[in-house]
């Protein structure tokens, strides 16, 4: 499985992990191809070779027209949702804007939707978003690890006015992670750093059984005195099949409207579930009752427990560490009679690989041809042909 560690000793932002990624080895001709189905009018992407107290790294600029405009969530999800782009890609930058959104309204008191993003919300934030998703999944990566957070100290402006640092929004995307404030007086996480991060990395600390293969450093603005301003993005493999450590989060409600159940799942989903589900169960006093149940990296349990207690009327919850193993696979394309789509390739322990399409990729297929999702499976399962050796 390939798996990559984000080392944020200088922080992070969008792009020094743009610039992390084009180091170790996206192609910078294959980023602005991939942007540009969002019709960035004016969006210009470049990438240097820089050095950081004599390390090597790519520093990446994307120079804009309108930088400070502010725009809304539902603007920028439509832009990302029309682009055409491929449908992980899609829903992860949505994922991390939304996270965003609900930061910067937890700090100003409104809702998402009413949130004028200003700097996370001009087009070079949706470059650093969308790009940062996508290069990630063009580097193959199945998970992604990260350290814990460097923050900085001390003030900065923004479009609210001179705030500290680190910023409001930023405290409330690492809430549940563990920080350190770097003892420097600058920022170095970003709200869209932080925003990325938490949103796709599921995983703290170095991946056990980890192998790295390849180092990529991205380079900050600012030249620091006594450390690298760089990201450093490793990525390498962990052992097929091996034992991957989970926590299990369950807690039981007896009064919830079931209306209230979607939000709640899209939720935990957010937070980082890998699996939500419920079961009817019969509590104390003969009440009918369901138990939610939540699988998800131990890592995420604080997050998940604060998405109950939010969107629920649960008084606590358990948790539990437990382990699973799973099959090799990795994340791809294949061609079919509707084109390329995207698909999973599943190593069996007998070692021969079994390719599945993604869901979402037949879904958008149906949608698009009026047949059902279900003759649209069987279509591309007898184009990929049985399991290959």
């Amino acid at each position: 499985m390939k798996v990559g560690y984000l080392d944020m000793f200088s922080g992070v932002s969008g792009d020094m992990l743009l610039g992390a990624c084009l180091d170790a080895g996206v192609a910078l001709s294959e980023l602005r191809e991939a942007l540009a189905p969002l019709a960035l009018e004016g969006v210009r992407l470049d990438a240097e070779r820089i050095e950081r107290h004599g390390i090597a790294a790519t520093r990446c600029r994307v120079e804009v027209p309108d930088s400070g405009e502010a725009r809304h969530l539902p603007e920028i999800l439509d832009r990302i949702g029309n682009a055409g782009l491929a449908d992980r890609v899609t829903e992860r930058a949505m994922a991390v804007f939304r996270r965003l959104a609900a930061a910067e309204a937890a700090v100003h008191g409104v809702t998402p939707e009413e949130v004028h993003f200003h700097e996370v919300g001009a087009l070079d934030a949706i470059v650093d978003v969308v790009g940062g998703v996508w290069c990630l999944d063009r580097l193959g990566l199945e998970r992604l690890h990260a350290s814990r957070f460097t923050l900085g100290r001390g003030w900065v402006d923004a479009a609210h006015g001179r705030i500290p640092v680190p910023p409001p929004a930023v405290l409330e995307l690492v809430r549940g992670w563990e920080v350190v404030d770097g003892d420097v007086e600058v920022e170095l996480t970003t709200p869209t750093g932080a925003a990325l991060v938490t949103t796709l990395a599921s995983g703290r600390g170095m991946p056990p059984s980890f192998v790295p293969e390849t180092t990529g450093y991205g380079g900050g603005t600012r030249e620091l005195e006594d450390r690298p301003n760089l990201l450093r993005l490793v990525v390498g493999t962990v052992e097929e099949g091996a034992a991957e450590g989970l926590a299990l989060v369950e807690t039981d409600l007896d009064d919830l409207s079931p209306q209230l159940f979607e939000p709640l799942a899209e939720g935990l989903y957010e937070a980082g579930a890998r699996e939500v589900h419920w079961t009817a169960v019969q509590m104390k006093k003969q009440r009918p009752g369901t138990t939610v149940r939540i699988l998800a990296s131990i890592g995420r349990v604080p997050e998940l427990g604060r998405i109950l207690f939010r969107e629920t009327t649960t008084l606590g919850y358990r948790w539990w560490p437990v382990h699973r193993e799973i099959l090799a696979r990795e994340s791809g394309t294949a061609r079919t009679r509707w084109g390329e789509v995207q698909v999973k390739r599943i190593r069996r322990p007998d070692g021969k690989v079994e390719v599945r399409p993604e869901y979402e990729a037949c879904r958008r297929i149906a949608a698009e041809t009026g047949l059902p999702v279900r003759e649209v499976m069987v279509a591309i399962a007898a184009d990929l042909g049985p399991p290959a050796e």
